[in-house]
């Protein structure tokens, strides 16, 4: 009988549960809220993604769980792991959990050596790479007091922050005050940033105005250009930074860009982000996820299978690995189709399979 392996990518703004077997089959998937246990607290966090593990699972028609897999966005820290492998194991599912940072997740969906580097830019900002020889790199991604800088909601906070200064007339003038205002249905900028400061606009919707911001520097405003053009630099900071310690910088090497910021491939930021990379990194091989990071989770989860299989031989294999692995790429291609590619070309192409056709990440 085919084991069961539940997959979790729990990021800031969703998480995605996946229940697979151990043939790479697709059992359920449920979408629910973000993991943030900085915010709601770290029991009612655990609640929230227990709720939709125990949906999933009944959607899947409730079979015994050999492990989960579970990457989770804000687990940065060892005792954050250790909190949080304890709490999912006390649920009673499986006693086999493995728990790292969402980042990780995006690098296996993307990279198909199995090392690189990732960098995601989704509601915030992370980084992490594994070299061919396991060496791990990562930042603790905490926030602006960790050297953070970047993600929708540090987007949306400097749209806000330029509109208003624009109006008042301590900034250069841009088209991000008219947009910031009509966007949340205001007179001015200003009343924007006072709805903000009394709470009747919830600080979460600042990350809406990313698209705005995007679509103003699209529209060739210096401003906002400026502003993607810092966001891309940060991008290609972490991702050479992580290269560099890896001492990957001369090889070629996958570097995975994800995240709702990044996934959108709007042509100001990704033509900032190649740049970069071209001249700091020129071996590196863009990557844009297509798939959500919980394939990355499930493939990892698939890979802890094979090796609990092989501890236990008397369990009934479920194939090898790689057809497993396969399999899982293909039901998630096909349940989560690619985007449309952006309109500028990518500075590469994704990594070869050796016999000169790209494969598809």
């Amino acid at each position: 009988m085919s084991r069961t392996l539940v997959a979790v990518d729990g990021g800031n703004s969703k998480t995605d549960v996946l229940v697979a077997s151990g043939a790479g089959s697709i059992l359920a998937h449920v979408r629910g809220p973000g993991y943030r246990p900085h915010e709601s607290g770290f029991d009612h966090a655990v609640d929230t993604v227990a709720a939709l593990v125990d949906r999933a699972l009944a959607d899947a028609g409730g079979p015994p769980v050999a492990l989960m897999s579970a990457y989770m966005a804000n687990v940065d820290l060892p005792d954050e792991e250790r909190a949080l492998v304890k709490a999912l194991r006390t649920r009673g599912w499986t006693d086999r959990v493995t728990v790292g940072n969402d980042t990780f997740a995006l690098l296996h969906t993307g990279a198909r050596r199995g090392w690189g580097v990732a960098v995601v830019c989704g509601a915030g900002i992370n980084c992490v790479g594994v070299g061919p020889d396991g060496a791990r790199v990562s930042f603790p991604s905490l926030g602006a007091h960790t050297g953070d800088w970047g993600g929708g909601g540090t987007l949306g906070e400097a749209a806000l922050w330029h509109a208003v200064r624009a109006e008042d007339g301590r900034g250069p003038e841009t088209a991000l005050t008219a947009a910031v205002a009509a966007h949340f249905g205001a007179a001015s900028a200003m009343d924007v940033g006072i709805a903000l400061h009394v709470g009747d606009i919830h600080r979460d919707r600042l990350l809406s105005l990313t698209p705005v911001l995007m679509d103003v520097a699209e529209a060739g405003d210096p401003v906002a250009l400026s502003v993607v053009d810092r966001q891309a630099e940060e991008v290609a900071l972490l991702g050479t930074v992580a290269l560099r310690r890896l001492g990957l910088l001369d090889r070629p090497t996958e570097v995975v860009l994800g995240g709702g910021v990044l996934s959108a491939r709007r042509p100001p930021l990704m033509a900032g982000v190649e740049r970069r990379f071209a001249e700091a990194a020129p071996r590196a091989e863009l990557i844009v996820a297509d798939a959500p990071p919980v394939l990355g989770a499930a493939l990892l989860g698939l890979a802890d299978l094979a090796v609990l299989d092989a501890d236990e031989p008397s369990t009934a294999s479920s194939g090898p690995v790689e057809d497993a692995r396969e399999r899982l790429r293909a039901e998630c291609a096909a349940r989560w189709p690619a985007a449309r590619p952006a309109a500028h070309s990518p500075a590469r192409s994704p990594v070869p399979d050796g016999s000169g056709t790209p494969e598809k990440s």
